[in-house]
């Protein structure tokens, strides 16, 4: 529930998050139940053009905000989640800004955990007082997200720090949403369709599995240490993409420290001038699928929440724990489906996605229904003059993605993707959205090109960046 002020309350007490799996799971699964519902009725009245659908689109936001807000873990990252990408299309177009908004309030309004609390915290997991560690340290968080708050403090040698403090209770609610089917199978279609009736058929347990696997690794602030420290190697000292060096000493499995980065708000980016919010555009896409191409790693939290912006165009990344990892043959088997959809072959790309066990060849769908499929879910990706992302191009992909009554429809009921695959499909419509948020335009044809084709980099950030991989190639085996 939400307080006056409009920050949710999950320490109602100022203690740790608490709560059975079955008054966990009640809550989302009865709201998904009349959600449905509403916007079935809301569909009716649009139809007769009734002025109450608004309102009844806007209570519905109201209650997946408030509902989801009141829980750490699963729950509230399910909000967040939703609360930036680029809705599905059951959600009117003009109604979509009134679910953003409501839903974004999770991304910086929760309630922080009490400074004792969260000093009892720190303190148990480094094995020290938080004077000896640090040489000063603000009880006030600078952000307070869905498994543990963020603190600027400032060591002995001078550096200035973020230091994440996970939540107490919050591993043990998770572990036991992971553990509850209905919740889990909720949150998934929640992960992978938004709001949408509409839902693809897969491995509904299979992807829940693997959706769970990474949640599961976030409690581990070890293991998201390694992963951010992996990252920052391979971009220390990029012209444009900023990680920053994790303080090793000061990990634990409860508490990460690494260097503090100041910058520009999700929301003081958004208003910037448009070649601003290009190059932020560019250097979140070469981030996200240059690492996917050099390390077979790619961030699987494309958040607003996870990015500073700076005035020079770059960005620095944040929030490592949630981290796929692929398999060089599985890179080289999207990329070849990529590649061939590039050079407009429609047979090469249908025989790649037989390859890869994507479709059969026995299976009652054509090589251009397959190739269609893909090449007009990633329209962006081939387009050969600037090219604008709009939350409509978003939305648009979903249903083309996810509908079996959308435009690929045949084949959506015929393609089979493994749930390895399944956090993929979420990074694409995530960093997808969060283009979409800056309406960012460029020549992504042409850099997409660089990395299925080895082109010449066209912008000038993508020839800072060749001249800077060239540079390390050596040092880093790539």
């Amino acid at each position: 529930m939400s307080n006056p002020e409009g920050r949710f309350n999950i320490f109602a007490d100022g203690g740790p998050v608490s709560g059975g799996r079955l008054r966990r799971a009640a809550p989302v699964l009865a709201l998904t139940v009349r959600t449905a519902g509403s916007v079935a009725v809301g569909a009716l009245r649009r139809g007769r053009g009734d002025t109450d659908a608004a309102e009844l689109h806007a209570r519905t936001a109201r209650r997946y905000a408030e509902m989801l807000g009141g829980s750490k873990g699963v729950l509230m990252k399910a909000g967040q989640l939703l609360s930036f990408s680029a809705l599905a299309p059951a959600i009117p177009t003009e109604m979509r800004p009134v679910y953003q908004e409501a839903l974004a309030r999770l991304r910086c309004n929760a309630d922080a955990m009490d400074p004792e609390l969260a000093r009892q915290v720190l303190e148990r997991e480094l094995g020290c007082a938080a004077e000896s560690a640090f040489a000063e340290f603000d009880w006030a968080p600078l952000a307070a997200a869905s498994i543990g708050q963020v603190h600027a403090a400032r060591l002995h040698d001078g550096l200035e720090v973020a230091v994440k403090i996970q939540y107490p209770g919050v591993a043990e609610a998770v572990s036991a949403d992971l553990k509850n089917t209905e919740l889990l199978a909720t949150f998934v279609t929640l992960f992978l369709g938004g709001l949408s009736q509409r839902r693809l058929s897969f491995d509904l347990r299979g992807a829940a599995r693997e959706v769970g696997d990474r949640i599961f690794e976030e409690l581990d602030y070890r293991h998201e240490a390694a992963n951010q420290a992996r990252f920052a190697a391979l971009y220390r000292g990029h012209p444009f993409i900023h990680v920053p060096a994790v303080v090793g000493e000061l990990c634990t499995e409860r508490v990460l420290t690494q260097e503090l980065a100041r910058g520009l708000s999700w929301d003081e980016a958004s208003a910037a001038p448009q070649e601003l919010r290009d190059r932020w555009a560019e250097a979140i896409w070469r981030f996200t699928y240059g690492a996917y191409k050099r390390i077979f790693m790619i961030n699987a939290d494309p958040h607003p929440g996870n990015y500073v912006f700076h005035e020079d165009g770059s960005v620095t990344f944040l929030d490592f724990g949630c981290v796929k990892r692929f398999s060089r043959e599985q890179v080289e088997i999207c990329e070849e489906i990529l590649r061939a959809c590039l050079r407009g072959d429609v047979l090469a790309t249908w025989r790649a996605c037989v390859e890869a066990g994507f479709v059969r060849s026995t299976d009652p769908v054509t090589p251009e229904e397959v190739y269609a499929h893909w090449r007009e879910d990633w329209a962006l990706f081939w387009a050969q003059e600037r090219f604008v992302v709009t939350p409509d191009y978003v939305a648009g992909r979903i249903e083309r993605r996810c509908s079996p009554n959308g435009p690929s429809g045949n084949a959506v009921r015929h393609i089979v993707m493994s749930p390895d695959y399944t956090m993929m499909g979420r990074i694409e419509i995530g960093v997808e959205s969060v283009m979409a948020g800056l309406r960012a335009g460029n020549h992504w044809g042409a850099i997409s090109a660089e990395g299925l084709e080895d082109a010449a980099p066209l912008t000038e950030m993508g020839r800072l960046e060749r001249a800077f991989f060239d540079a390390r190639e050596l040092a880093f085996g790539l």
